[in-house]
């Protein structure tokens, strides 16, 4: 076996030049077909939450059922890009059905920075709040206990309950019970649990047994393979039950096995902030942030392709892509679909849950 540091280095240069040759053979996303149309005035927020407007989105997902689950910041839009729940008492997780009516609501209180989500086969919700500050907009991110939340999972049941709970409020850390600002969550058929760690220092993904027991963590701030700058989303599926991650910072989405193992890493899909893959393989990203200075030469949207060998198929450009030049972020930060490849997309920029469907 190859252990040596300049060896290592080598190794690392090669794969990713072979990335950037594996990206540079697709076409770029603007050149590609889109067959998909917004339906308009979907869902419908009630009166009685914020007038019936949308803040800042991070999330969404479709638990077992069909109804379509969101993740959102209790309709604030500030801080711009990072708009927090703190000082407010809306719901931060709401439940649509198809028709995009409300069903449930809950979490008010409860995080000061919604971030990680995800619905597993039960049908339990899984967040995260990433919040690492103790005063967000000149108000305390203290609890009622006087704890500063954030940097932690929460397992809850479809109608509120808390059921699991890893890292521990307002510690910062990068051992095997603590986070530094958790990003995304995915659970294993088997039940095992991935967490990105990354909006902090930690850049790297933490294994939990179905039980919440630690199992392992791989990666660090880096830009080899295995390596991560922000990993911002994490997703299981597919015929082959691969682990993606959206390595934001890096510009590609990386593909793991389930014990961490590196398999690939691809640039074709932009400046990743989410990523879903559907059991048909087929592999939904979004780019909230390329512009001509970030990431130039990509454009921010939805890009859909394969799972199997990453290559592109269609693309839904951004919404706010006018704002692109001016705005930090953009477009979706949570994306999901169903079986019928229709999308659901949570935007952060424009505030708004998009679903779109197939012409």
């Amino acid at each position: 076996m190859i252990t040596s540091p300049k060896s290592r280095t080598l190794i690392a240069a090669f794969v990713a030049l072979a990335a950037v040759a594996h990206a540079q053979q697709y076409p770029k996303q603007a050149q590609l077909p889109n067959p998909y149309r917004l339906v308009e005035n979907w869902p419908t927020v009630p009166q009685n939450m914020n007038g019936g407007r949308w803040g800042e989105l991070i999330r969404a997902d479709i638990d077992p059922k069909g109804d379509i689950w969101v993740f959102h910041r209790c309709f604030n839009t500030e801080p711009a890009g990072a708009a927090t729940c703190v000082g407010r008492t809306e719901p931060p997780i709401l439940e649509f059905n198809p028709a995009g009516k409300l069903l449930t609501s809950f979490g008010g209180g409860m995080f000061a920075f919604p971030h990680g989500f995800t619905v597993d086969a039960q049908g339990n919700v899984w967040v995260s709040d990433a919040n690492a500050n103790e005063t967000v907009l000149g108000l305390s991110a203290k609890d009622e206990s006087g704890l500063v939340r954030g940097h932690q999972v929460f397992k809850m049941s479809p109608t509120g309950k808390v059921l699991m709970t890893l890292g521990k409020k307002g510690v910062k850390g990068n051992g095997p019970d603590t986070f530094d600002q958790p990003t995304g969550i995915a659970v294993a058929p088997n039940g095992d649990i991935f967490v990105t760690d990354g909006h902090g220092k930690n850049d790297r993904v933490v294994k939990f047994s179905k039980d919440g027991k630690f199992i392992k963590t791989w990666g660090h701030h880096g830009a080899g393979p295995g390596e991560f700058d922000q990993p911002h989303d994490i997703s299981i599926g597919g015929s082959q039950n691969r682990v993606y991650i959206a390595d934001r910072s890096n510009n590609r989405v990386q593909i793991f096995d389930q014990d961490g193992s590196f398999i690939a890493a691809w640039k074709q899909f932009g400046r990743p902030s989410a990523v879903f893959i559907a059991k048909d393989d087929t592999l939904y990203v979004s780019d909230s942030h390329s512009n001509s200075t970030v990431n130039p030469g990509y454009t921010r949207g939805i890009t859909v392709g394969s799972a199997k060998d990453g290559s592109i198929k269609y693309f839904i450009p951004d919404p706010d892509l006018a704002q692109a030049e001016v705005n930090r972020i953009s477009g979706a930060s949570g994306i999901v679909a169903d079986a019928k490849g229709t999308i659901y997309a949570a935007d952060v920029g424009p505030h708004k849950l998009r679903k779109y469907v197939l012409k």
